[in-house]
Protein backbone atom coordinates (compact mmCIF):
# COMPACT_ATOMS: atom_id res chain seq x y z
CA UNK A 1 0.00 0.00 0.00
CA UNK A 2 2.47 2.42 1.09
CA UNK A 3 4.62 1.47 -2.25
CA UNK A 4 1.60 2.45 -4.48
CA UNK A 5 1.22 5.77 -2.74
CA UNK A 6 4.57 5.99 -3.08
CA UNK A 7 4.43 5.24 -6.76
CA UNK A 8 1.30 7.40 -7.65
CA UNK A 9 3.48 10.35 -5.94
CA UNK A 10 6.16 10.48 -7.92
CA UNK A 11 4.12 9.77 -10.91
CA UNK A 12 2.37 12.93 -10.18
CA UNK A 13 5.24 14.89 -9.81
CA UNK A 14 6.71 13.73 -13.41
CA UNK A 15 3.51 14.60 -14.60
CA UNK A 16 3.33 18.26 -12.95
CA UNK A 17 7.16 18.82 -14.14
CA UNK A 18 6.60 18.05 -17.67
CA UNK A 19 3.15 20.37 -18.30
CA UNK A 20 5.64 22.84 -16.25
CA UNK A 21 8.03 22.41 -18.88
CA UNK A 22 5.58 22.42 -21.84
CA UNK A 23 3.02 24.85 -21.04
CA UNK A 24 2.44 28.94 -20.19
CA UNK A 25 4.93 30.24 -16.85
CA UNK A 26 3.61 33.11 -15.50
CA UNK A 27 4.84 35.32 -11.79
CA UNK A 28 6.97 37.34 -11.07
CA UNK A 29 10.04 35.05 -10.11
CA UNK A 30 13.63 36.71 -10.00
CA UNK A 31 15.59 34.85 -11.43
CA UNK A 32 13.05 32.95 -13.54
CA UNK A 33 14.48 29.55 -15.10
CA UNK A 34 12.74 27.60 -17.97
CA UNK A 35 14.16 25.22 -20.64
CA UNK A 36 14.54 25.90 -24.17
CA UNK A 37 16.34 24.63 -27.17
CA UNK A 38 19.12 26.16 -28.82
CA UNK A 39 18.62 26.86 -32.40
CA UNK A 40 15.29 27.98 -31.44
CA UNK A 41 12.65 30.97 -32.65
CA UNK A 42 12.05 33.24 -29.75
CA UNK A 43 9.55 36.21 -29.63
CA UNK A 44 9.67 38.70 -27.10
CA UNK A 45 7.74 41.62 -26.15
CA UNK A 46 9.41 44.00 -23.36
CA UNK A 47 8.08 46.70 -21.17
CA UNK A 48 10.12 49.59 -21.42
CA UNK A 49 13.47 49.29 -19.41
CA UNK A 50 16.71 48.74 -19.55
CA UNK A 51 17.39 45.04 -21.58
CA UNK A 52 19.98 42.95 -21.88
CA UNK A 53 20.01 39.85 -24.06
CA UNK A 54 22.83 37.61 -23.52
CA UNK A 55 23.76 34.12 -25.69
CA UNK A 56 24.86 31.20 -22.93
CA UNK A 57 25.89 27.60 -23.63
CA UNK A 58 23.10 26.62 -21.20
CA UNK A 59 20.01 25.29 -23.09
CA UNK A 60 17.39 27.56 -21.28
CA UNK A 61 15.80 30.86 -21.12
CA UNK A 62 16.97 32.58 -17.54
CA UNK A 63 15.33 36.18 -16.70
CA UNK A 64 16.54 38.57 -13.67
CA UNK A 65 15.73 41.99 -12.89
CA UNK A 66 17.10 44.39 -10.62
CA UNK A 67 17.71 48.21 -9.74
CA UNK A 68 14.29 48.33 -8.48
CA UNK A 69 13.52 46.88 -4.86
CA UNK A 70 9.75 47.85 -4.95
CA UNK A 71 8.79 45.84 -8.13
CA UNK A 72 6.66 43.34 -6.97
CA UNK A 73 4.17 43.88 -10.28
CA UNK A 74 6.70 42.63 -13.28
CA UNK A 75 5.02 39.61 -14.59
CA UNK A 76 7.44 37.13 -16.69
CA UNK A 77 4.76 35.16 -19.15
CA UNK A 78 7.09 32.51 -21.08
CA UNK A 79 5.62 29.46 -23.12
CA UNK A 80 7.80 26.90 -25.40
CA UNK A 81 6.27 24.47 -27.81
CA UNK A 82 9.17 22.57 -29.40
CA UNK A 83 11.55 24.99 -31.10
CA UNK A 84 9.37 27.94 -30.78
CA UNK A 85 9.10 30.28 -27.49
CA UNK A 86 7.17 33.19 -26.64
CA UNK A 87 7.97 35.82 -23.57
CA UNK A 88 6.28 38.93 -22.15
CA UNK A 89 7.38 41.05 -19.88
CA UNK A 90 4.81 43.23 -18.38
CA UNK A 91 4.36 45.56 -15.58
CA UNK A 92 7.84 46.96 -15.13
CA UNK A 93 8.66 50.23 -13.06
CA UNK A 94 9.07 53.28 -15.19
CA UNK A 95 12.69 54.49 -13.80
CA UNK A 96 15.82 52.31 -12.90
CA UNK A 97 14.95 49.14 -13.94
CA UNK A 98 17.33 46.55 -15.67
CA UNK A 99 16.19 42.79 -17.11
CA UNK A 100 18.91 40.97 -18.10
CA UNK A 101 17.52 37.92 -20.62
CA UNK A 102 20.35 34.50 -21.12
CA UNK A 103 19.15 32.70 -24.09
CA UNK A 104 20.80 29.77 -26.02
CA UNK A 105 24.02 31.10 -28.00
CA UNK A 106 22.31 30.05 -31.24
CA UNK A 107 18.81 31.91 -30.83
CA UNK A 108 16.56 33.34 -34.01
CA UNK A 109 15.23 36.62 -32.01
CA UNK A 110 12.21 38.76 -32.51
CA UNK A 111 12.11 41.19 -30.33
CA UNK A 112 9.64 44.83 -29.43
CA UNK A 113 9.85 47.46 -26.98
CA UNK A 114 7.88 50.67 -26.67
CA UNK A 115 10.76 52.53 -25.06
CA UNK A 116 14.43 51.76 -23.66
CA UNK A 117 17.59 50.48 -24.32
CA UNK A 118 17.70 47.28 -26.05
CA UNK A 119 21.36 45.47 -26.01
CA UNK A 120 21.44 42.31 -27.67
CA UNK A 121 25.49 40.27 -26.66
CA UNK A 122 26.73 37.23 -28.26
CA UNK A 123 23.85 35.99 -29.77
CA UNK A 124 24.24 33.81 -33.30
CA UNK A 125 20.95 33.72 -35.70
CA UNK A 126 18.27 35.66 -37.11
CA UNK A 127 17.50 38.81 -35.52
CA UNK A 128 14.33 41.02 -36.16
CA UNK A 129 14.29 44.13 -33.58
CA UNK A 130 12.57 47.10 -32.75
CA UNK A 131 12.19 49.84 -30.44
CA UNK A 132 9.76 52.74 -30.60
CA UNK A 133 12.11 55.17 -28.75
CA UNK A 134 15.52 54.91 -27.35
CA UNK A 135 18.94 52.75 -28.08
CA UNK A 136 19.42 49.65 -29.95
CA UNK A 137 23.14 48.12 -29.51
CA UNK A 138 23.57 44.82 -31.14
CA UNK A 139 26.96 42.70 -31.51
CA UNK A 140 26.48 41.52 -34.53
CA UNK A 141 30.10 39.30 -34.39
CA UNK A 142 31.31 38.13 -37.62
CA UNK A 143 29.25 40.88 -41.07
CA UNK A 144 30.00 38.02 -42.93
CA UNK A 145 27.33 35.46 -41.47
CA UNK A 146 23.89 37.36 -42.69
CA UNK A 147 22.77 37.00 -46.01
CA UNK A 148 20.55 40.40 -45.36
CA UNK A 149 21.41 43.42 -42.97
CA UNK A 150 19.24 46.47 -42.52
CA UNK A 151 19.08 49.42 -40.22
CA UNK A 152 17.17 52.21 -39.72
CA UNK A 153 15.82 55.23 -37.60
CA UNK A 154 12.81 57.64 -38.19
CA UNK A 155 14.54 60.06 -36.75
CA UNK A 156 18.38 59.93 -35.35
CA UNK A 157 21.36 58.06 -36.01
CA UNK A 158 22.31 54.66 -37.46
CA UNK A 159 25.94 53.75 -36.73
CA UNK A 160 27.15 50.03 -38.30
CA UNK A 161 30.91 50.15 -38.18
CA UNK A 162 31.20 46.64 -39.52
CA UNK A 163 29.28 47.58 -42.58
CA UNK A 164 30.96 50.83 -42.82
CA UNK A 165 27.43 52.74 -42.40
CA UNK A 166 26.96 55.99 -40.15
CA UNK A 167 24.32 58.06 -41.01
CA UNK A 168 21.91 60.72 -39.08
CA UNK A 169 19.09 62.69 -39.06
CA UNK A 170 15.38 61.78 -40.47
CA UNK A 171 14.47 58.71 -42.39
CA UNK A 172 18.03 57.42 -42.64
CA UNK A 173 18.41 53.62 -42.99
CA UNK A 174 20.73 51.13 -45.29
CA UNK A 175 20.23 47.55 -46.78
CA UNK A 176 23.24 45.26 -47.71
CA UNK A 177 23.28 42.09 -48.52
CA UNK A 178 25.87 39.59 -47.61
CA UNK A 179 27.73 35.97 -48.10
CA UNK A 180 26.16 34.16 -44.82
CA UNK A 181 22.88 32.74 -43.80
CA UNK A 182 21.13 35.41 -40.95
CA UNK A 183 19.14 37.90 -41.24
CA UNK A 184 19.17 41.47 -39.14
CA UNK A 185 16.79 43.76 -39.38
CA UNK A 186 17.40 46.68 -36.99
CA UNK A 187 14.84 49.64 -36.03
CA UNK A 188 14.19 52.26 -33.64
CA UNK A 189 11.54 54.88 -33.89
CA UNK A 190 13.05 57.98 -32.18
CA UNK A 191 17.23 57.67 -30.92
CA UNK A 192 20.02 55.58 -32.07
CA UNK A 193 20.84 51.89 -34.04
CA UNK A 194 24.30 50.73 -32.55
CA UNK A 195 25.30 47.76 -34.90
CA UNK A 196 28.95 46.36 -33.52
Amino acid sequence: MKMTLLLCLFLSLLVSSAAARSGPSAGNFNPFLSEFPSGGELRMSLCSSGVVVRGSDESQVRISYSGRTDAPDVRVKFKADGNKGTLQITSCPRNNFQITIDVPKLTHLHVRMFAGELDVQNVAGNKDLEIDAGQLTVDVGNAEDYAQVDGSVTTGEVDAAPFHVSKGGLFRSFHQAGPGKYRLHAHVGAGQVDLN
